[in-house]
């Protein structure tokens, strides 16, 4: 019977890090479709959340009311989400890089997953003009018919939010290991730039055998 490794005390990550708009999805996604590389975001952890669990009681408690949910339960929830990932083996700690994405989303939430995540890399996607910024997510908003989304103020008010609590939480980790990358253009122009920054990480880090799948 073949041993299982024990777990890495820390998950192997790499951060998708950017404004609202920035395209941190789109890239994510795209890198979860490639061997070594699993991809979790934030909203996928809470839509895939039980809400008859108590985690799932807890998180409704907050969202019904319109609040934000704690730090501490975001986290959790997220914990509970990456364990089950690796128990059905979909995300394996030994052969894959973590690509993060929405989270952590301030400073609290960062130091509290230090004791979980390991960061190698930060790809910070940066749009200086935030006009065009607010008209990619304009259109995104109605292609999906998320007509709130669509609205300039709603949009112009998350990018005010960022700045003041998620922006800094690129101080929490060395600038050695933070690489801006250019957020406008194609998603393929921009997947190789950060394609160039995260193929390097993965060598680096896990053997991946020629013909390995």
């Amino acid at each position: 019977m073949a041993t299982i490794p024990p777990m890495p005390h820390r998950y192997k990550t790499i951060l998708l890090f950017g404004a609202p708009g920035a395209g941190k999805g789109t890239q994510g996604k795209i890198l979860g479709q490639i061997p070594g590389f699993f991809h979790q975001a934030c909203g996928d952890v809470f839509r895939a959340l039980d809400m008859t669990s108590d985690l799932g009681r807890q998180f409704v408690q907050f969202s019904s009311r319109g609040e934000l949910v704690p730090d501490h339960l975001t986290i959790e929830m997220w914990r509970q989400n990456i364990h089950a990932q690796t128990v059905l083996s979909l995300y394996k700690p030994h052969e894959d890089l973590l690509v993060l994405d929405g989270i952590p989303r301030n400073v609290t939430q960062a130091k509290e997953m230090e004791q979980y995540i390991n960061v190698l890399h930060v790809i910070h996607l940066v749009c200086r003009d935030v006009d065009k910024m607010v008209a990619r997510m304009r259109r995104r908003a109605l292609k999906e018919n998320r007509i709130d989304d669509a609205d300039e103020k709603v949009i112009r008010r998350r990018f005010e939010v960022y700045e003041r609590e998620t922006r800094p939480v690129l101080a929490c980790y060395p600038e050695s290991i933070i690489r801006e990358v250019d957020a406008i253009g194609s998603p393929a122009n921009v997947l190789q730039k950060v394609l160039e920054v995260v193929v390097p990480v993965q060598d680096a880090h896990f053997k991946n055998p020629l013909g390995a799948v």
